[in-house]
């Protein structure tokens, strides 16, 4: 078992029709995935990073930029045309001088949920697609609570948008009713769809790349074209338990033929204990680097089981302070 090889499925004999990967892919109704006490539970939760750029609508985010907002700032000298509802007459009966308050404006902040839909996203079951659709959610809902502005961008060999730039509580439903119209694309070029994401002049903002990371170029090209990126970023890595232990996937054993789900390659292996070891330290190296990464750049990295409850690991993550800086 090769490490590029994306989830799988071991089957005896000669490989499964590739189609079969595409069975039952269609995507779910809204209303199955727009569940209310769900995201109630995440009121609590913020997306906000340490700055937003400027540029934007006013909102919640803190910027660099001085002018409209609430929260006090600093002093300046009276220029000429300056609001003369800010000039501070306490400061000009002590000083003499005209000074003018200036207040800290905050902005809206581009949330882009970068999504995987390559087809073996769609494989097994549970299905990896089903929680990625349920944290794209959840994490839209706290983006557009807090005014920020949320783009939906599935990818698979390339990248689409879905929806640009809604904001506004309201919209939680046009989002869920996005992520439910979703479909499986081809294979994985994560890779190649950063590349073309570092190349436009998207307004930097948070982008959220929810993805199991398997690309055939490896994790070393996809953190590299990560590190050229101008926004802060959220990894939100989907993986099953049999991902890190092999053993807990009872079909695989024995001689089988494993069938990658996004092409129609096949391959027949005895699974052996020397194979199982070389697969997970493969496996492990590409945790690893994904964790440094992470580490190194103050980027925030979230681990979701499909298999597992979603809101758990969603209120572990926030409650555990792991939002980029």
């Amino acid at each position: 078992m090769t490490f590029g090889w994306k989830r799988s499925r071991p089957t005896v004999g000669a490989a499964a029709d590739p189609r079969h990967a595409m069975d039952g892919a269609a995507g779910g109704d809204a209303g199955d995935l727009y569940d209310p006490a769900f995201l109630a539970a995440l009121d609590g939760f913020s997306l906000r990073i340490a700055e937003a750029q400027k540029g934007g609508r006013l909102a919640d985010q803190r910027t660099s930029a001085r002018g409209q907002g609430a929260d006090f700032a600093d002093f300046r000298s009276y220029a000429a045309g300056d609001d003369l509802r800010t000039i501070d007459w306490n400061l000009y009966r002590r000083l003499g001088k005209l000074f003018v308050r200036v207040f800290e404006e905050q902005q809206d902040l581009p949330v882009y949920l970068l999504i995987d839909v390559s087809r073996s996203m769609y494989a097994e079951t549970p299905r990896r697609i089903d929680a990625a659709r349920r944290v794209a959610l959840g994490l839209a809902s706290v983006a557009l609570r807090q005014h920020d502005a949320v783009t939906v961008l599935p990818f698979s060999d390339d990248v689409a948008t879905t929806l640009r730039g809604v904001n506004g509580k309201a919209n939680v439903a046009r989002v869920a009713q996005a992520l439910a119209m979703l479909r499986p694309g081809g294979g994985t070029e994560l890779a190649s769809v950063i590349r073309q994401l570092a190349a436009t002049r998207m307004r930097r903002g948070l982008l959220v790349v929810i993805s199991d990371f398997f690309d055939a170029e490896g994790i070393v090209n996809t953190v590299a074209g990560m590190r050229t990126l101008r926004h802060r970023l959220l990894l939100v890595q989907m993986v099953r338990a049999h991902d890190a232990d092999p053993a807990l996937d009872p079909a695989l054993t024995g001689d089988v033929t494993l069938q990658d789900d996004e092409t129609a390659d096949g391959i027949a292996l005895t699974i052996t204990p020397d194979l199982v070891a070389a697969y997970l330290k493969a496996y492990r190296a590409f945790n690893r680097q994904l964790h440094e990464f992470a580490d190194g750049a103050a980027v925030g990295l979230m681990r979701i089981d499909a298999g597992d409850d979603v809101l758990a690991q969603m209120t572990a993550f926030f409650a555990g302070g792991r939002m980029p800086s």
